[in-house]
């Protein structure tokens, strides 16, 4: 008979085996519970309580804002010749979520293409915690479409562009010195940047939605907005193209002639103050200014101040005419050398007594002449009637870092400054500011404010500026001014004056030579140098352009006549061309320079 055995307990395992098994699911229950709560609490917290936040940072995500850049405004002559315009550019940008993957091999296809470093490339490819990174700015539109449609044709993704327009400048160098140049990220110099906020108008905003499962293409459908740029405002100078043109390369010629370091020169309208050239060599070409040097790429001939040597002399003396002092006719017994304080004045020429009419210290351009002459002033009466003139003042055309010159204050003023003064000693000017004042005695005695630009436009200072803002100021009166304008004449006589080479075939040509020493800023003394220049204006008897011609360190030995007359003679007589003025067959002033 067969044996049984007895279980020896339960089946299925015992009491405390049961119980843990029991502890664990009670356990997983309340942990799925726990989980589903914080899921069921998220998702009242995103669907109940504030939806409408989560749906923007979820749609921020995968949102693009872009620039939409203002069409920056012309700047044109006074016929409507471009000075600087702008073209069809494009900003090549990439999406580095998308480029960071094939960043080197693309960033050897776009340097090629696109003319680029290398090194500034990849790091744009590779830029992090961002999707909107720029590769390349104003690159020309055709230039950065073949890049991108090789890049395409690659396989690679991620580069996209935007309208970036590019400034030109179609004259090159043509008054690149009056109208300055644009750098990538905004203006760098001249009327570029004086005149910006007019020029520049408002950037506009656009917004749009992306797939980021595609590419990053834009959602057709998706959220977008759009604010469109307000276009710059267009400036028209006083300028004439032509004209700057004739007038920078007859500079460059007399430069290069004479050996100077530099020269700068200005047409003006006599009666209008209109700057039709303000030129200065050497220059630069403004698609292009990395190519010349630092200190070419301004204005010099508004921002740098010298001491204008005898030109002065017009002020002075049309002042003292004024005054009822002397005449055109007051004879002077002129001395070799004039004590003035602790030093002798001398003439430019050697001699011993000679006898001057006030017409002939102009015609021959005695310093001691003009002092002896200038000692009928009343203490204080020349300072007066120079701040009248202009001088000590900016002229305010427009340009940033214009020089005010230096004329001395009236509590420093003393016997021996204004015998220099004179005859252009001890005060500065800069090219404007005096033509300006010499152009005041060719206008029958009335200063006008010279300009720059037609009608009026306002600088980033606050200023405005323009010919619809300009006044004029009786300086001295028209008898006067005709009494100088006829000892000038005598200056261009090829007997009794000094510039013979200043006239202009066929016309009456009134002017004055100017010859100065030029003072080292090192040691803020005469170092031996000289600046020369010719001022005048034409025709004589009915004046309608002035013009003044300065040319800094000839190296040649000449003077204002020689070197800056014949400037004048070429400037002016093209502009009398240009502009159909006729002759006024006048016979020529006989004024006696001598008795």
């Amino acid at each position: 008979m067969a044996r049984t055995t007895q279980p020896k307990g339960p089946v299925g395992g015992s009491r405390s085996t049961r119980g843990r098994v029991h502890l664990r699911l009670r356990i997983g229950f309340v942990v799925i519970a726990m989980v589903l709560s914080v899921f069921g609490a998220r998702l009242v917290q995103l669907q109940g309580f504030d939806p409408n936040s989560y749906a923007a940072a979820a749609a921020a995500e995968n949102e693009v804002d872009v620039t939409l850049p203002a069409e920056r405004g012309e700047i044109t002559d006074r016929n409507g010749q471009p000075l600087a315009d702008s073209a069809d550019g494009l900003a090549v940008i990439a999406d580095p979520t998308l480029t960071e993957q094939h960043a080197a091999a693309l960033a050897t296809l776009l340097t090629r293409r696109l003319d680029l470093d290398y090194a500034t490339v990849l790091a744009a490819l590779r830029k992090k915690d961002t999707r909107f990174s720029y590769v390349a700015r104003q690159v020309p539109a055709a230039k950065a479409n073949a890049a991108l449609q090789a890049a395409e044709n690659k396989g690679f993704d991620g580069l996209t562009t935007e309208r970036d327009p590019i400034r030109e400048y179609p004259g090159g160098d043509v008054a690149a010195n009056v109208v300055g140049f644009m750098g990538t990220d905004g203006p760098l110099a001249g009327l570029e940047m004086s005149f910006n906020s007019e020029l520049a108008g408002v950037d506009g905003h656009a917004t749009y939605e992306y797939d980021s499962g595609s590419g990053g293409a834009r959602i057709p459908l998706g959220k977008s907005t759009r604010k469109d740029p307000v276009n710059g405002t267009d400036i028209t100078l006083t300028i004439d193209q032509e004209l700057q043109w004739y007038v920078q390369r007859t500079l460059m010629k007399a430069v290069q002639s004479s050996g100077a370091e530099s020269a700068s020169a200005v047409v003006m309208d006599t009666k209008t103050g209109e700057i039709l050239s303000l030129a200065d060599y050497p220059t630069y070409d403004a698609n292009d200014p990395g190519a010349s040097a630092r200190k070419y790429r301004g204005a010099p001939s508004v921002s740098d101040p010298y001491e204008p040597g005898s030109v002065q002399k017009v002020l002075t003396l049309s002042a003292l005419i004024d005054a009822g002092k002397v005449s055109d006719k007051t004879r002077l017994t002129v001395p070799g050398s004039y004590q003035s304080g602790d030093s002798a004045i001398h003439d430019w020429w050697s001699h011993g007594d000679i006898r001057l009419t006030l017409a002939g210290v102009i015609a021959q351009s005695s310093n001691i002449g003009t002092v002896l002459a200038s000692n009928k002033f009343k203490q204080g009466q020349l300072r007066k009637y120079l701040v009248k003139f202009g001088l000590g003042q900016k002229t305010n055309i427009g340009l940033d870092g214009e020089s005010a010159g230096l004329l001395t204050s009236k509590a420093d003023w003393t016997a021996a400054d204004e015998d220099r003064i004179d005859f252009g000693q001890s005060v500065a000017v800069n090219v404007v500011q005096e033509a300006a004042a010499i152009n005041a005695v060719a206008n029958g005695g009335v200063r006008v404010d010279p300009s720059l630009v037609i009608g009026k436009a306002t600088t980033d200072s606050g200023q405005t500026v323009g010919t619809d803002t300009t006044t004029r100021r009786r300086v001295v009166s028209k008898k006067a001014a005709h009494q100088m304008e006829l000892m000038m004449q005598r200056v261009v006589d090829p007997v009794a004056g000094t510039a013979p080479g200043a006239a202009v075939k066929g016309y009456l040509v009134a002017g004055k030579t100017g010859t100065a020493q030029r003072v080292n800023t090192d040691c803020g003394c005469y170092d031996g140098t000289f600046d020369v220049s010719f001022a005048g204006f034409a025709p004589a008897d009915n004046p309608r352009f002035t013009v003044y011609v300065v040319v800094h360190n000839p190296r040649n030995g000449g003077g204002g006549g020689s070197v800056a007359g014949p400037v004048f003679s070429k400037v002016m007589g093209f502009a009398l061309r240009r502009y159909g003025v006729e002759p006024t067959n006048t016979a020529a002033s006989t004024l006696p320079t001598t008795w």
